[in-house]
C-alpha cells in the first residue's frame, strides 16, 4: 500500500533540483529516492511519474512552498522556447526546479559557496548543522540559528576564510541590523543593497539568495553562466524570459556545463 504525500508537479528531475547547487542538504537513497533536511524538518521523496511523494512529513504548506508548486514550469518552458537555445536548455535540463528555501540558512550556504565545490561546500554545511544545530524530534541536525553563529568559534568546520563573513552575517541579522523577512516585500536592487551590507557578500551571492530563497528574477553570473551569456547572447538576453530570469539562468547553468559542442 502506497504512503506518503503525493505532490504533483510534472516530471521531476532530482539530480538536478535537490544536489545541482542549490541546497546542500540533499542526498540520494537511490535512482528515485532523496532524503533531505531543510531547517530543522526532514523528508524523504520519491520521485513518481507526474510528481513527487513525501514521507515522514506534517507540514505539507511548508513543503509545497519548498518545491515552488504555486509556479507554472510547463507555461514558463513553453514561453522559454520561443528562444533556440533555451529550447534546447530546457530539454537538456528536463524536470529541473527551483527552491524556495528559507533566507538565513540559504544565506550562510552561499556564504560558504563562494569559491568551493559542491561536495566540499556540503560537507561543511553538514559539519555547522553537528557542531551548532541541535538534534531535532527526529534526531537529526537542524540548521543553527544566527544567533548561534553569532560570536560562534568555527574554527572546527573548515570553512577557512568563510568564517569571518559567517559570524558577521549572523551578528548582522541577530542584532536587527539586516531584518530577512522584510527583503520578502523589497524591489530587487533594495534587498540586494541590504545583502550586500554582510562582509563577503557579493553581487553573486546576493543573487543567489534573492532567487533560492525568495524566488525573485534576479541572474547570478557564475563562470558558466558567463561563458553561455558570451556565447548565445552577446546582444542580450531574449524578451521570452522577462519575469523568469532567474529560472532561465539555471537551465543555462547546466545547459552549458554539459554541452560539448553547439551549432
Amino acid at each position: 500500500m502506497i504512503t506518503g504525500y503525493f505532490i504533483e508537479t510534472g516530471y521531476f528531475n532530482p539530480a538536478l533540483t535537490l544536489t545541482g547547487g542549490q541546497a546542500f542538504r540533499w542526498r540520494r537513497l537511490s535512482d528515485s529516492r532523496y532524503f533531505g533536511i531543510a531547517g530543522s524538518r526532514a523528508v524523504e521523496i520519491k520521485c513518481e511519474k507526474n510528481g513527487i511523494r513525501l514521507f515522514g512529513v506534517s507540514d505539507i504548506e511548508f513543503w509545497e512552498n519548498y518545491f515552488d508548486i504555486q509556479t507554472n514550469y510547463k507555461q514558463i518552458i513553453s514561453c522559454f522556447s520561443e528562444d533556440k537555445t533555451l529550447r534546447k536548455a530546457c530539454a537538456y535540463a528536463r524536470g529541473l526546479r527551483l527552491l524556495r528555501q528559507e533566507p538565513f540558512e540559504t544565506l550562510i550556504s552561499f556564504i560558504i559557496s563562494q569559491n568551493n565545490n559542491i561536495p566540499r561546500i556540503a560537507g561543511i554545511i553538514e559539519r555547522l548543522c553537528k557542531n551548532f544545530g541541535g538534534r531535532t524530534a527526529e534526531n537529526h541536525f537542524a540548521f543553527p540559528s544566527a544567533g548561534v553563529l553569532a560570536d560562534a568559534d568555527l574554527s572546527a568546520i573548515g570553512a577557512g576564510y568563510r568564517a569571518g563573513y559567517i559570524n558577521d552575517a549572523a551578528r548582522k541579522v541577530q542584532n536587527g541590523e539586516i531584518d530577512l523577512s522584510l527583503l520578502y516585500e523589497m524591489q530587487i536592487d533594495e534587498a540586494k543593497a541590504e545583502l550586500l551590507k554582510i562582509k563577503g557578500v557579493g553581487e553573486k551571492v546576493a543573487d543567489c539568495v534573492l532567487l533560492f530563497a525568495y524566488g525573485k528574477s534576479t541572474f547570478p553570473k557564475d563562470v558558466w553562466v558567463k561563458r553561455a551569456l558570451d556565447r548565445f547572447y552577446p546582444e542580450g538576453l531574449p524578451a521570452c524570459i522577462a519575469g523568469y530570469e532567474g529560472i532561465a539562468q539555471q537551465y543555462l547553468f547546466e545547459y552549458i556545463r554539459n554541452i560539448k559542442s553547439e551549432n
